[in-house]
Formats: structure tokens, C-alpha cells, sequence
């Protein structure tokens, strides 16, 4: 447990602190790993809604014990089920109402987005994302609330007028914010990155940068390419960068008489993400027992899951 913590933070910390590590109990960063919620949102979640109390340390070190962190799984169970983290504490502390309806708060959270998106109003939009951001953990935000609003938006925009303005206004948006916070992310960590590339030669596709986004937000650094690389030239970036993986991004069909050559001198393993694996699910599925370490996901969800089934986050 004391590997969890900084070298050089560890050399700070009281004879208490050290003494509780030593008994079994957990720092918020280690607890943070084991769960997958940072260490921002557990500081939200205890002050602001009291889910969590963790011990404290007479210098005012959180510490966690098992029971806590189970706690957290359960509060995650809830929040994907779709239940407001301003109701969790009445579920967790009252058994007997697991089996009630709940509110699903995530619905007038999408429409309140949704109306952001129609007016063209930026501040609104950011305000509401950084307060949801704040309170849930980046794999539920985009389960319940960003990928769902996606999935609104792209029926609404069927031969809508003006449909491309909310698309190009929302879509820089998007990019311009999980961007910065990518970007932010890579300057405090300093192993070696993931390589995901815009393939499917279209601009700002939002899916690829929420699955960025989610990788990231797991202390893994990730490089964004957003444009097709030729063949050659991924193995060139691969020479350079050394990353632990590569993920190729398409929402559109690729050309699959292509995919060994692109492939060609990249030994680290490699994704095809997004809808182009179910446009070519039964090619693609041959493809990965003709090129080693070759995996599949349609979706950011899948491809962070596998990611961290492959021990690559």
C-alpha cells in the first residue's frame, strides 16, 4: 500500500500516517486506484453528501479501510443504475429500499445539455459538465449522461436545419475541453503513453475523445493523433513515441486490405475502436487470430474495459 504513494510525498509524512499504512489502512490515491473514482470526487462525495467518512490522521491524512472502499463500489453500483448521488446515502443507509423505484436524475440533466447544445450557449454547457464531473466518475459520466446525450443528439440532427451548426459548435466543444484535460493529465505523468489515431478521416469525432478521456483519467497518458496516418508512418510514430499500445478510431468502413500493412513493425498491442467494428465485425474477427495482439471494442466503455483487462491501464 505504500507503494501507492509518491516517493517523494512518502519522505513528508507523519510517523502516524506511516504507522496506519502499515496496519492495513489505505491512502485516498490508493483507494482512488482500486476504484476507478478520483481523488477530487471522493473529497465531493464526503463533504458535500457524507458517503464516505474516512479516519483521519492527527496532520488530517484521509485513510480507508476495506469496508470503505466497498462502499464505494456500492455507491458506483448506484450511480450506474442511474440514481442521483444526492439520493445514495438515503439507499445505502436504508437496506430495505433497494428493491424501490428511484429517480433516474440523469434524464433532465441530459435534456438541461441538450437545450445548451440549441441555444449555442457555451458558458451553460461547461458549467453543467463541470459540476456532473465533480460528482461522478468519468466511466459512469459517460454511461449515463455523455454518450446517451450523443446518441439525442445525432437523431435530432436527421435533416434538421441547423443541424450541422449544433454538431460543429458541440463537437468543438467537446474536443476543446477532454483536450485540455488530456493535455493537463500528460504533463503529470511520465510512463509511457497510449497512441490512439483519428482513422476514419473525419473531423473532431467525438467518441474518440471520450475514450481519450477515459484512459486518461486512469493516470495513463495518452497521444492523439486526429488524422489518418499513411502506411508506414505508424510504425514510424511507434519508433518514436514507444507506446504501450495503439488504437485505431473509425466510425465509418475502412479498408481492411490495408490493415496488415499499417500494422507492419507495430509489436506493442493494438485496438480498432468504434463503429467500424461492427460494420466489419466478421472480417475484423478473422483479422485478430492473422495479427498478434489485435483487439476489437465499438465503444469508449469497451475499449477502457478492455484496456484494463490487458493490464495496459
Amino acid at each position: 500500500m505504500k507503494a501507492a504513494l509518491d516517493s517523494s510525498a512518502s519522505e513528508d509524512l507523519g510517523s502516524d500516517f506511516k504507522k496506519a499504512l502499515d496496519e492495513g489502512w489505505l491512502p485516498i490515491r490508493e483507494v482512488a486506484r482500486q476504484t476507478g473514482v478520483n481523488a477530487i470526487t471522493l473529497r465531493a462525495w464526503e463533504r458535500r453528501y457524507g458517503l464516505i467518512v474516512p479516519q483521519r490522521t492527527p496532520k488530517g491524512h484521509r485513510l480507508f479501510s476495506a469496508e470503505h472502499v466497498q462502499r464505494i463500489l456500492t455507491i458506483l453500483t448506484w450511480l450506474n443504475r442511474g440514481v442521483a448521488v444526492s439520493q445514495v446515502k438515503q439507499l445505502l443507509d436504508t437496506p430495505q429500499a433497494f428493491g424501490e423505484q428511484v429517480e433516474n436524475d440523469w434524464h433532465p440533466q441530459r435534456q438541461a445539455l441538450l437545450q445548451a447544445v440549441m441555444q449555442l450557449n457555451e458558458r451553460t454547457l461547461d458549467d453543467s459538465v463541470n459540476q456532473v464531473m465533480a460528482l461522478y466518475p468519468p466511466r459512469t459520466l459517460c454511461e449515463q449522461l455523455l454518450l446517451p446525450l450523443l446518441a439525442e443528439l445525432e437523431q435530432r440532427w436527421q435533416g434538421q436545419f441547423g443541424a450541422q451548426l449544433e454538431r460543429v459548435f458541440f463537437y468543438s466543444w467537446l474536443r476543446s475541453k477532454f483536450g485540455a484535460r488530456i493535455y493537463h493529465n500528460n504533463r503529470q505523468l511520465h510512463t509511457a503513453p497510449l497512441l490512439l489515431i483519428n482513422h476514419s478521416d473525419l473531423p473532431l469525432e467525438p467518441h474518440l475523445w471520450l475514450t481519450a478521456w477515459l484512459i486518461s483519467s486512469a493516470d495513463c497518458p495518452v497521444e492523439v493523433f486526429d488524422w489518418p496516418l499513411p502506411v508506414g508512418e505508424l510504425a514510424l510514430a511507434v519508433d518514436h513515441l514507444q507506446p504501450r499500445g495503439v488504437l485505431l478510431y473509425s466510425s465509418k468502413a475502412i479498408n481492411l486490405s490495408q490493415l496488415a500493412k499499417l500494422f507492419n513493425g507495430v509489436s506493442c498491442p493494438k485496438m480498432i475502436v468504434g463503429p467500424t467494428v461492427r460494420i466489419h465485425h466478421i472480417e475484423l474477427s478473422v483479422k485478430t487470430s492473422e495479427i498478434a495482439d489485435l483487439f476489437l471494442a465499438e465503444d469508449p466503455l469497451s475499449a477502457q474495459q478492455i484496456l484494463v483487462q490487458c493490464g495496459l491501464v
